[in-house]
């Protein structure tokens, strides 16, 4: 094998040896277990050192023969393995650095591979790019049913399964599982699998219990070893359905990046290749592949990103201690509509205690219940929770049109119409009920917190706590310090927000706040020119080349007209100067339209006809470019003023907030070093955001 270049700040992931009798074997088991030393907050993954000490590890194991008899390897408590050191991706400046790594991986793997002594993987915990390449190598594998994420995020990084992925894969559950693993999973949110949705899929041979899971891998190995058990695997459809799936990957490709991303479609080449191709071939193709990505733009923005969601995001800048977080024994939800009810269900799933909605009527109390009610039944019938799970969760919701019934609650949110006055009229009510210590949170979208608190007897208790919809999926929480909100407030607001699995950034009571205030200006851009005369689908695709999740108007739909236009209004009202209100959203609005677009039965948009007869447009078109360049410029503009304003700490954070809140590219890396890259911060503010 080639050399390979160090990773200087490499944690080296250690291959730790046993050689284990087990009974009805004649002769040893060879277990090599991957551990980093560390627990798994820091799991364990394959750099230079790492593959070298696995690579001596297989030659100390075969020096033994013919003692072993089959060759196992699993992973430290809860970690299989995560793949590739991303830590030492930047240090890989050359197409031959980048191929010599991928090469050795392929070599070492490939020894697994075409073992004559059996290999198995125990998969025993987080298994992701790199790690079930390894697992895919091994001839048999176990799964443990805890397994929370086994998936392949390369794509969604910047690159591709590199290491056998694009091979193995296809041929050993069908193109369109794979296409759903590699390509459309790592473009939606970076999916996970979780262990019987992987081992349902084919990719283990046994699903097994987690307690005694090694135990029990070792036995049904040695059953498959003396050949009491053979192991069926379906046959690949590699006909009309292959290529139907490989498709399929194109259109989920082009929908999400638009072709503004080298790495999908690099993806999907490979996939087609593993039909015809031998083995051999196709990895020197990933080689080739890897090479061209890793030294690619689209690779060191993905690496930002990532950097942003595995570190800054897990450690929010400004947040006081959480020594001086209080607890949350019950939760209150003022609101039983589509975004309460979303809230209460979020509450009751993570926190597991008591949540009590309230509203106006019987009627829409019971409807929010039966919301919740209906997700734990989805759970239920997905196997993701037990019966009993199912009914104490049932147990937990409750609603009520009596607000007393939050005296006892530790933290209320209000999650009802955005109208300052209805907000400040709740929040006094709700201070004659509550104890003074309950937190009260507004999950507001613009309003502005300290004026909800203003009037309060005890407005340090008073937080933003603004979810983005859908709930369940986008991870941004802005917590929201407003103008007498103390520690033990924020401290508990975001100790909530970590147990709730939502990534808190602490933000400024300030208009909007981010994610809404820049997409509204964005938004904003795209719409006034509509508004001058550009035909609206020329004036939605401007953007395209960004490769954004979805187009403006998309978006707008998503969002909702009625509620694109009140942030539109609020930040009118504080910025009148850069945040116009369209009279045509306006008209939109009055016409109760919920999108400018009508969808035909395959989900393919066009304008709604009546938008002529709704609004009105002038008779000056923009160039598509031109569209694009004052998108940009508006935003490069008002995140400088942001900045100015303290409204974050840092541009780090208005990335951050962009990523996880509104699906800002991780291919773009952040739209801070995007905008630097581009020019566009330097000709509109005369500096980048960055050195």
């Amino acid at each position: 094998m080639n050399a390979l270049k160090e990773f200087p700040n490499e944690v080296v992931t250690h291959s730790h040896v046993r050689y284990i009798p087990v009974p009805g074997l004649n002769g040893e088991a060879a277990l090599i277990t991957l551990d980093n030393g560390f627990d798994h907050k820091k799991p364990s993954s394959l750099g230079p050192a790492g593959l070298q000490e696995l690579s001596a590890a297989l030659d100390a194991i075969h020096a033994r023969t013919p003692k072993v008899r089959f060759i196992a390897v699993t992973g430290k408590p809860f970690i299989f393995c995560v793949g590739a050191d991303v830590t030492g991706m930047p240090l890989l400046k050359t197409k031959e650095d980048a191929k010599t790594i991928t090469r050795y991986g392929h070599e070492l793997f490939a020894r697994f591979k075409d073992s004559e002594i059996p290999t198995f993987a125990f998969v025993n915990g987080v298994t992701l790019g790199g790690g079930l390449e390894l697992s895919l190598h091994c001839q048999y594998r176990t799964l443990a049913s805890s397994v929370p994420a086994i998936a392949f995020p390369e794509v969604f990084l910047g690159i591709l399964p590199g290491w056998g992925g694009s091979q193995l894969l296809p041929n050993l559950i069908g193109m369109d599982a794979a296409v759903k693993v590699i390509i459309e999973n790592p473009l939606n949110q970076n999916k996970m699998l979780r262990a019987a949705e992987a081992h349902k899929l084919g990719i283990s041979d046994v699903l097994l219990e987690p307690a005694d899971f090694i135990e029990e891998s070792l036995a049904w190995a040695t059953k498959v070893v003396n050949g009491d058990i053979t192991v069926d695997r379906r046959e690949v459809d590699k006909g009309e359905a292959w290529d139907n799936a490989l498709a399929r990957g194109r259109f989920a490709a082009d929908m999400k990046v638009h072709g503004a991303a080298p790495a999908p479609y690099r993806a999907l080449e490979l996939l087609a290749e593993s039909k015809t191709v031998d083995f051999a071939t196709g990895t020197a193709h990933e080689d080739d592949a890897m090479a061209d990505l890793f030294t690619s733009p689209e690779l060191k923005s993905g690496l930002y990103s990532f950097d942003l969601v595995q570190k800054r995001a897990k450690r929010p800048v400004g947040v006081p201690d959480k020594s001086l977080a209080r607890g949350v024994n019950k939760v209150g939800v003022v609101g039983a509509g589509l975004m309460a009810s979303q809230l209460a269900w979020l509450f009751v799933r993570r926190l597991e205690v008591p949540v009590v909605m309230t509203d106006l009527d019987d009627e829409r109390v019971a409807k929010g219940v039966a919301y919740v009610h209906g997700e734990i039944d989805k759970q239920l019938a997905k196997g993701r929770i037990t019966s009993d799970k199912a009914a104490r969760f049932k147990g937990l919701i409750s609603g009520s049109v009596d607000k007393s019934v939050f005296s006892d609650a530790d933290f209320v949110i209000e999650a009802v119409f955005e109208e300052l006055g209805l907000k400040k009229n709740i929040f006094a009510e709700l201070e004659t009920i509550v104890s003074p210590e309950c937190v009260l949170a507004t999950n507001t979208s613009s309003l502005s917190v300290s004026d909800m608190a203003a009037d309060l007897r005890h407005p340090q208790r008073v937080v933003g706590f603004h979810f983005f919809n859908p709930v369940a999926i986008l991870p941004l929480l802005e917590v929201v310090r407003a103008k007498h909100t103390d520690d033990a407030t924020l401290a508990t607001a975001f100790a909530v927000c970590k147990s709730l699995k939502k990534n808190g950034v602490l933000v400024a009571d300030a208009p909007a706040f981010v994610v809404n205030r820049l997409l509204t200006r964005f938004l904003g851009e795209i719409f006034a020119r509509v508004d001058e005369g550009t035909d609206l689908e020329v004036a939605d695709h401007a953007v395209d080349t960004l490769g954004l999740p979805m187009t403006p108007f998309v978006l707008l739909q998503l969002v909702g007209p009625a509620v694109a236009q009140h942030v539109a209004q609020t930040l009118h009202l504080a910025y009148p100067d850069r945040y116009g209100v369209s009279s045509n959203l306006d008209k939109l609005v009055k016409a109760g339209k919920s999108s400018v677009y009508v969808w035909d039965a395959t989900g393919t948009p066009s304008p709604d006809p009546d938008l002529a007869s709704i609004m009105e447009f002038g008779d000056s078109p923009s160039e598509p470019e031109d569209i694009k360049q004052r998108a940009l410029e508006a935003l490069a503009d008002e995140i400088r003023r942001m900045l100015d304003e303290g409204v974050v700490a840092a541009p780090e954070d208005i990335d951050l907030c962009m990523i996880l809140g509104a699906g800002w590219p991780f291919h773009l890396g952040g739209i801070t070093p995007f905008l630097d890259r581009s020019g566009v911060s330097e000709k509109v503010t005369g500096r980048r955001f960055h050195e």
